[in-house]
């Protein structure tokens, strides 16, 4: 298949290379020239329009105003080769999600939104589990592409913000498991109870999972080295409270734990991994 590749950070350069092993022809575009060069089979887009000469283009930008500034502020969309599928991978709002759908049908592109779960080096080892939405021709014929870049492919429904809305809850639900371990650890840490044992007797018994296990044991060893940016958690812990409002629903424990990851990035913590609220939390209980 004749893929196009947009952005080229380390989630999308480890997805680009995995359907590059699988045979594909890739075209890729990114802002930094080197990050194309960087990856062996690889061919350099000329211009985010060059990389719409393809059967399905993958897009792997950080945020709603990232793509809106390389796509809609182009001629991208509106040059596409005829019968194009375009898979929006990154974590947008469900509000641009519904943007893009309106856009895509205007321009006569297939869109897909195809957010994912999973850091860099399970995008390297082909493991991501992937939430698509859309058309479902559009999922059918893509889909032999999800297979060689992810675990799992799950179909969320026929509306492309379906996704997005997924794969935001996911997170928040991520974000409220970290704060949960954080308050957990402070509790029985103030009566004498070690977070090791603590951590490790509720990842074996009551909370087992990838999520608990993986942040928990971050929390322990105080390792907070950013896997997923503490800047980007809030970022998605906003796009969550943003599509709660546009519903009328109220969310409590978003709005608590997306208020205190605010106070830790204010507190210079942005660039620690997410899991850095549970550092916050245990320096604001110190009160220093």
């Amino acid at each position: 298949m004749d893929v196009g590749f947009i952005g080229l950070g380390m989630m999308g350069s480890a997805m680009a290379r995995n359907i590059v092993k699988a045979g594909h022809r890739v075209r890729a575009w990114n802002r930094s020239p080197d990050a194309v060069k960087a990856i062996a089979g690889v061919e350099a887009a000329a211009s985010p329009a060059d990389a719409f000469e393809a059967d399905v283009v993958f897009t792997m930008l950080s945020d709603d105003a990232a793509i809106r500034a390389v796509l809609l502020s182009s001629s991208a969309l509106r040059s596409a080769r005829a019968g194009v599928v375009h898979v929006v991978t990154s974590t947008i709002s469900v509000d641009f999600a519904e943007e893009l759908a309106t856009v895509h049908a205007e321009a006569g592109v297939g869109y897909l939104s195809a957010p994912v779960f999973g850091r860099p080096d399970v995008a390297e080892a082909a493991q991501l589990n992937i939430m698509v939405a859309g058309d479902a021709q559009a999922i059918e014929r893509v889909r032999p592409l999800f297979d060689v870049i992810g675990r799992k492919t799950w179909v969320m429904g026929a509306d492309p913000k379906q996704a997005n809305a997924a794969k935001i809850a996911g997170n928040m639900m991520i974000a409220l498991a970290i704060e949960a371990m954080a308050e957990a650890t402070v509790l029985t840490g103030d009566n004498g109870v070690a977070s090791g044992a603590f951590i490790e007797l509720m990842t074996q018994t009551l909370f087992g999972g990838r999520v608990y296990e993986n942040y928990g044991a971050k929390i322990v060893a105080g390792d907070f080295e950013a896997g997923f940016k503490m800047q980007l958690g809030l970022k998605d812990l906003r796009l969550a409270t943003a599509a709660a409002e546009t519903s009328g629903k109220q969310l409590p424990l978003l709005d608590a734990v997306r208020t205190r990851m605010a106070a830790a990035v204010e507190a210079g913590m942005g660039d620690k991994d997410w899991s850095g609220i549970a550092a916050y939390a245990f320096r604001s209980q110190r009160g220093s």
